[in-house]
């Protein structure tokens, strides 16, 4: 498992949740989506657009408002006021949904420029017939390989 780290990018925007939501849709219409939604529940949040023909479903974890990091102060670990509480909480929203929002773009771009292409970029988020993404099927089988020790076999009909 790789070391959580606090993430520095956006850490001090000023631009609200919903502005980088719009944001993101704006960005999807310009290179080409032709669908866009989005959705929450609990502390996870989605997008999800349509762009050539694929669906690709972005997950994004969300801070817990409950979480001591935003509840008790750093240095003496005293309770903060519910209003600090929530100010802290909010600034952490923001930071990830403007991160989200970079990456897409950045994805997009990539992709309009010809560095990469759309399956290579969004491979783990690509919706597929069965409703989920190419991610919830491989990676409980990558972690089951590391876990036995044993090369996960990706090629159908290869029995090596």
């Amino acid at each position: 498992m790789v070391a959580k780290r606090k993430s520095r990018y956006a850490s001090q925007t000023k631009v609200s949740v919903e502005k980088s939501k719009v944001e993101i849709e704006k960005n999807l219409v310009r290179y080409g989506a032709t669908g866009f939604a989005y959705a929450w529940q609990d502390n996870t949040a989605m997008v999800s657009f349509k762009l050539s023909e694929r669906i690709i479903n972005l997950k994004l974890n969300l801070p817990d408002k409950d979480s001591e990091e935003f509840v008790y102060t750093e240095a003496y670990r005293n309770r903060r006021s519910d209003e600090q509480i929530y100010a802290k909480w909010e600034q952490a929203c923001r930071q990830a949904w403007k991160s989200l929002s970079l990456i897409i773009l950045a994805k997009l771009e990539a992709v309009e420029a010809g560095i990469t292409t759309l399956e290579k970029e969004f491979l783990a988020d690509l919706q597929l017939p069965d409703g989920k993404t190419v991610a919830d099927h491989v990676i409980p089988a990558v972690r089951k390989s590391y876990m036995e020790g044993k090369t996960l076999n990706l090629l159908p009909g290869n029995t090596e």
